[in-house]
């Protein structure tokens, strides 16, 4: 049978290279200076400013802020543009309680449904991330963590679970990365991590859950005092 080969390329690992695009790359860039706090909670974001500093014009500027906006990181404040989004220590609180919860459950259905592969995926990503702590590389760390949590959420087969708690996650990035601000956080967060792994390899759905809870529940001890 002929092959068509508009399906062979589609098949082909050696296909199309994708390439980040403009976009992609002004809201990566902004992100993480939010997540850093290069762009603090509440500060005001000047267009012109911030579009030299990237060398980048306003329009695409513009569209990449919406998208932040979209993501809950910033606020677009009529007269003012785009502010970096503040959170209250209730806010804050009540939303890493239902990620405690969402996580909990995906946990469990992870353990029962997850793929090997899917597992082994989630493992390579911890040593990537044990990786970056080694060398103390704290953003790309926190990109990995960030990654492992999304992953174990899509490992559940729930996409219920996946949408809710991506846009929770989004919102919390710069948040959750000042939790690993001393060496003693970010050690015990670590360990947290561990303990996740080799509970979700032995696929022991009770045990995942207990600590996704814990991990929730200790990352607002990690970050009440700074917010």
């Amino acid at each position: 049978m002929e092959l068509d080969l508009q399906d062979a390329l589609a098949d082909s690992p050696g296909g199309r290279i994708a390439r980040p695009s403009l976009h992609d790359q002004i809201v990566g860039r902004i992100r993480d200076m939010v997540i850093e706090g290069v762009l603090p909670a509440g500060a005001r974001i000047h267009e012109g400013q911030l579009g030299a500093q990237l060398g980048v014009s306003r329009t695409p500027l513009r569209e990449a802020l919406k998208y932040l906006a979209s993501e809950g990181l910033l606020d677009l404040v009529p007269g003012r543009g785009a502010v970096v989004k503040r959170f209250s220590a209730k806010e804050v609180q009540d939303m890493l309680a239902v990620l405690g919860l969402l996580e909990a459950e995906a946990g469990r259905l992870a353990c029962a449904d997850a793929s090997d592969i899917g597992i082994r995926e989630v493992r390579g990503l911890h040593d990537r991330m044990i990786d970056h702590y080694g060398r103390r590389e704290r953003l790309e760390y926190f990109k990995l963590n960030q990654a492992i949590h999304s992953a174990i959420l899509r490992l559940s087969g729930n996409a219920a679970l996946v949408t809710v708690h991506g846009i929770l996650q989004s919102r919390l990035k710069r948040i959750r990365f000042i939790g690993n601000g001393s060496e003693e956080k970010w050690a015990a967060a670590v360990a947290d991590h561990e303990e996740m792994i080799a509970s979700l390899e032995a696929r022991d759905p009770e045990r995942l859950a207990a600590i996704l809870s814990r991990h929730m529940a200790e990352s607002w001890n990690r970050v009440r005092d700074a917010i």
